[in-house]
């Protein structure tokens, strides 16, 4: 993997490393040492690279895994604890800094490529905010997924926003409320993550995965995921007057006509991701 960070953590060491493979991103949170907290430095870093990757047409999607046995443990709470002496108690800089996370997590979703997060170990908090973001997610046996804020008596509310729109409401309810540790089986169950696989093979199962859909029309791919955002917070009428003229635009498109050729006449498509 490269390394690529211009923030100020990465004088001493890299916070997050990129390597590309197949048309794939490869992005790992490092900073193994502090539980690959979401430090003003790894916000910069991920947020610096989400910007190239979406302006890079030969990425066709993203791996996010991680180095340690956390995956993140959310917010760094001594670099924001550092702040309550500041004139105003931190207010300004706890406001910058949730703003700052919550572009990065909306940048996810707004990012042409699919993101796929790839968690061996725990993943709290914002981290957890972060796999829920993410448009698809590979948990090995031993991930664990919790909002545990309730237990230090600040409330998970931004990572509710992720984690309500991908479980179910009385789920979501009983994680924010109690804190507790959600298993991978049961992160499955209640649709947190899409596969559970062998401790150790998460990232090789999302690197499957990924090659899985970079096989697709990048141009139907990029066309799916604006849709699938965009119609679900819409009503059901206004979702589906979204999503016809959706449809329309890609049956015109060269790929679709393609696809479809191919189909009809039983042969693998030539795809021009246009």
């Amino acid at each position: 993997m490269t390394a690529r960070s211009s923030s100020p953590e990465s004088a001493t060491s890299s916070v997050l490393l990129r390597g590309d493979i197949d048309g794939i991103a490869l992005l790992s949170l490092n900073r193994p040492q502090a539980r690959n907290t979401l430090s003003e430095a790894m916000l910069a870093a991920l947020h610096e690279q989400f910007g190239e990757i979406g302006k890079d047409r030969h990425v066709r999607a993203v791996v996010i895994s991680h180095n340690g046995p956390a995956f993140s443990a959310g917010h760094d709470m001594k670099e924001m604890t550092a702040h309550r002496s500041d004139p105003d108690r931190g207010r300004g800089y706890f406001k910058s800094l949730m703003e700052s996370c919550s572009e990065l997590m909306m940048a996810v979703q707004k990012l042409p490529q699919p993101v796929i997060a790839a968690v061996e170990g725990v993943a709290t908090a914002a981290g957890c905010q972060l796999v829920a973001s993410c448009d698809l997610a590979v948990a090995s046996q031993t991930a664990r997924f919790a909002t545990p804020g309730v237990h230090i008596g600040l409330f998970c509310s931004t990572p509710m926003v992720a984690l309500s729109r991908n479980v179910a409401s009385k789920h979501a309810m009983e994680m924010l409320l109690t804190g507790d540790m959600v298993s991978a089986d049961d992160a499955y169950r209640i649709g947190l993550v899409n596969r559970v696989v062998p401790a150790g093979k998460a990232s090789e199962h999302a690197l499957e995965l990924a090659r899985q859909i970079a096989s697709k029309s990048m141009l139907t791919v990029r066309l799916g995921k604006q849709a699938f955002y965009r119609q679900r917070e819409l009503g059901v009428a206004a979702a589906y007057k979204f999503t016809i003229d959706m449809m329309v635009d890609n049956m015109l498109a060269r790929d679709a006509e393609e696809g479809i050729g191919a189909f009809i006449e039983k042969r693998d498509p030539n795809w021009e991701d246009r």
